[in-house]
């Protein structure tokens, strides 16, 4: 005997940029929605007559977030669980459940991701000498627009299109390291946790590769007491949504946020006078 089930899509990342003149607004979302109902064929028959796909359920989310837009996320999962029981006279259920990623602005177009970013410290004492490397990881970063990437090698195997305005979004893992072993390193680490924000802020970026010289430089000028920063900055792939098969146009407005694989950039920014490492560090 069959007892209660249901079936959905769980987790579409969803991402909607607000561009309401200069000031933009940010939505990220993570979707799950459950459909309940009349579903015996398919389970004991395997009659998918009664079935809306999957990917259907995906589809509608991007779709209801450019035809309605996403703003609170009860209101998003109201507009959504409704449309599926009024649509689908099967179905007698429908859950959606969000999760909602909270970020802080920046500026016009930049945001930081609430609460989301590990203080880290390295030292390496011998008889000799002492090495300190203050870091900080996963400080998740996001401009939504003021960046491209073009100009790039092709060959037989690249599909990638060039891109004059996309989102440039990171998750920041940096250490850097200082010159001596004094110093209050509270003030310190709040100077270069600010200068990495500041730079990831002002940069027009061309590349990622770009925009990690400009913060490990932005480091080293805000604060002396630093002798070499180096970065890793994988790259948060957004893709603009399909919107085409629903009749809807997507003007770089809703983004399918990818998860992996991911591009990797990482590097390193010396003070020309930086005095030697005494231990083996990286991130």
């Amino acid at each position: 005997m069959l007892g209660p089930n249901r079936y959905g899509k769980a987790e579409t990342r969803l991402v909607q940029v607000h561009r309401d003149g200069e000031t933009h607004g940010l939505v990220d979302f993570n979707v799950s929605i459950a459909l309940s109902g009349d579903l015996t064929a398919t389970h004991l028959t395997g009659d998918n007559s009664g079935v809306l796909p999957t990917d259907t359920m995906k589809n509608t989310v991007y779709a209801f977030a450019r035809e309605h837009g996403a703003g609170e996320p009860e209101a998003f999962a109201l507009l959504l669980a409704r449309h599926f029981v009024a649509t689908q006279p099967q179905v007698q259920g429908a859950t959606v459940s969000i999760e909602s990623f909270a970020w802080d602005r920046l500026g016009p177009h930049s945001f930081r991701k609430r609460g989301d970013f590990t203080r880290t410290t390295v030292v390496s004492v011998s008889e000799t000498a002492t090495q300190v490397v203050s870091g900080v990881s996963g400080l998740v970063l996001l401009n939504s627009t003021d960046s491209e990437f073009h100009g790039f090698v092709e060959d037989g195997y690249t599909t990638l299109k060039p891109a004059t305005d996309r989102i440039l979004a990171t998750a920041v893992d940096a250490r850097w390291r200082h010159a001596g072993d004094g110093g209050d390193w509270a003030v310190s680490f709040q100077g270069a946790l600010d200068a990495l924000l500041a730079a990831f802020v002002a940069t027009y970026s061309y590349s990622l590769q770009q925009t990690l010289y400009a913060m490990g430089s932005k480091l080293l000028e805000a604060r002396p007491e630093v002798a070499e920063v180096r970065l890793a900055l994988p790259n948060k792939h957004h893709y603009p949504a399909d919107l085409s098969p629903f009749g809807l146009d997507n003007p770089n407005e809703v983004f399918i946020a990818g998860d992996r694989p991911y591009g990797l950039i990482e590097g390193s920014v010396v003070r020309d006078d930086a005095p030697p490492a005494t231990a083996g560090w990286w991130l």
